[in-house]
Protein backbone atom coordinates (compact mmCIF):
# COMPACT_ATOMS: atom_id res chain seq x y z
CA UNK A 1 0.00 0.00 0.00
CA UNK A 2 1.12 3.53 -0.80
CA UNK A 3 0.60 6.11 1.96
CA UNK A 4 -0.43 9.66 1.08
CA UNK A 5 -1.08 12.62 3.38
CA UNK A 6 -3.45 15.32 2.20
CA UNK A 7 -3.24 18.67 3.96
CA UNK A 8 -6.50 20.58 3.84
CA UNK A 9 -6.79 24.32 3.36
CA UNK A 10 -7.16 24.71 7.15
CA UNK A 11 -4.02 22.63 7.85
CA UNK A 12 -5.67 19.35 8.85
CA UNK A 13 -3.64 16.28 7.86
CA UNK A 14 -5.73 13.51 6.32
CA UNK A 15 -3.93 10.20 5.82
CA UNK A 16 -4.92 7.86 3.01
CA UNK A 17 -3.69 4.57 1.57
CA UNK A 18 -4.01 3.20 -1.94
CA UNK A 19 -2.79 0.42 -4.13
CA UNK A 20 0.27 1.05 -6.27
CA UNK A 21 -0.90 2.30 -9.68
CA UNK A 22 -3.80 4.27 -8.23
CA UNK A 23 -4.52 7.78 -9.47
CA UNK A 24 -3.98 10.48 -6.84
CA UNK A 25 -7.28 12.14 -7.84
CA UNK A 26 -9.23 8.98 -7.00
CA UNK A 27 -7.39 8.58 -3.71
CA UNK A 28 -8.10 12.18 -2.75
CA UNK A 29 -11.78 11.90 -3.62
CA UNK A 30 -12.08 8.69 -1.60
CA UNK A 31 -10.47 10.52 1.35
CA UNK A 32 -13.09 13.29 1.11
CA UNK A 33 -10.85 15.94 -0.39
CA UNK A 34 -12.52 18.72 -2.45
CA UNK A 35 -10.97 17.57 -5.72
CA UNK A 36 -13.74 17.82 -8.26
CA UNK A 37 -12.02 16.27 -11.28
CA UNK A 38 -14.72 17.60 -13.60
CA UNK A 39 -13.05 16.30 -16.77
CA UNK A 40 -12.44 12.84 -15.25
CA UNK A 41 -8.69 12.94 -15.87
CA UNK A 42 -8.77 14.15 -19.48
CA UNK A 43 -6.71 17.30 -18.69
CA UNK A 44 -9.53 19.57 -19.82
CA UNK A 45 -9.87 21.37 -16.48
CA UNK A 46 -7.84 22.19 -13.38
CA UNK A 47 -10.34 21.19 -10.68
CA UNK A 48 -7.99 18.52 -9.28
CA UNK A 49 -5.08 20.91 -8.69
CA UNK A 50 -2.87 20.04 -5.69
CA UNK A 51 0.36 21.48 -4.34
CA UNK A 52 2.99 18.79 -3.89
CA UNK A 53 5.36 19.11 -0.93
CA UNK A 54 8.71 20.42 -2.16
CA UNK A 55 10.71 17.35 -1.12
CA UNK A 56 8.33 15.12 -3.13
CA UNK A 57 7.98 17.26 -6.23
CA UNK A 58 11.27 16.11 -7.76
CA UNK A 59 10.22 12.45 -7.45
CA UNK A 60 7.30 12.95 -9.83
CA UNK A 61 7.61 12.53 -13.59
CA UNK A 62 7.74 15.90 -15.34
CA UNK A 63 4.40 17.45 -16.23
CA UNK A 64 3.41 17.26 -19.88
CA UNK A 65 2.75 20.46 -21.80
CA UNK A 66 -1.03 19.85 -21.65
CA UNK A 67 -0.88 19.66 -17.86
CA UNK A 68 1.18 22.86 -17.66
CA UNK A 69 -1.43 24.58 -19.86
CA UNK A 70 -4.24 23.54 -17.50
CA UNK A 71 -2.27 24.63 -14.44
CA UNK A 72 -2.03 28.09 -16.02
CA UNK A 73 -5.81 28.29 -15.50
CA UNK A 74 -5.84 27.06 -11.89
CA UNK A 75 -6.27 29.42 -8.94
CA UNK A 76 -3.48 29.56 -6.36
CA UNK A 77 -0.86 27.83 -8.51
CA UNK A 78 2.58 27.44 -6.98
CA UNK A 79 5.94 26.16 -8.23
CA UNK A 80 5.11 22.60 -7.09
CA UNK A 81 1.52 22.55 -8.37
CA UNK A 82 0.30 19.50 -10.28
CA UNK A 83 -2.99 18.02 -11.46
CA UNK A 84 -3.76 15.06 -9.21
CA UNK A 85 -5.31 13.20 -12.15
CA UNK A 86 -1.83 13.00 -13.69
CA UNK A 87 -0.08 11.47 -10.68
CA UNK A 88 0.07 7.69 -10.59
CA UNK A 89 1.14 6.34 -7.22
CA UNK A 90 4.27 4.20 -7.23
CA UNK A 91 6.42 2.71 -4.47
CA UNK A 92 8.75 5.71 -4.85
CA UNK A 93 5.86 7.94 -3.76
CA UNK A 94 5.08 6.08 -0.53
CA UNK A 95 4.63 8.85 2.05
CA UNK A 96 3.70 11.53 -0.52
CA UNK A 97 2.36 14.76 0.96
CA UNK A 98 0.13 17.15 -0.97
CA UNK A 99 -1.74 20.28 0.02
CA UNK A 100 -5.22 21.17 -1.16
CA UNK A 101 -5.29 24.81 -2.35
CA UNK A 102 -7.67 27.05 -0.36
CA UNK A 103 -9.46 27.86 -3.62
CA UNK A 104 -10.53 24.21 -4.10
CA UNK A 105 -14.24 23.47 -3.86
CA UNK A 106 -16.01 20.29 -4.87
CA UNK A 107 -19.23 21.45 -6.49
CA UNK A 108 -20.44 18.00 -7.54
CA UNK A 109 -22.66 17.63 -4.47
CA UNK A 110 -24.35 21.00 -4.89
Amino acid sequence: MIRVTFITANGEKVPAEAEEGSCLLDVGQAAGMPLEGTCEGQMACSTCHVIVAGDWFGKLPEAREEEEDMLDLAAGVQRTSRLSCQITLTADLDGLEVRIPPESHDLKGI
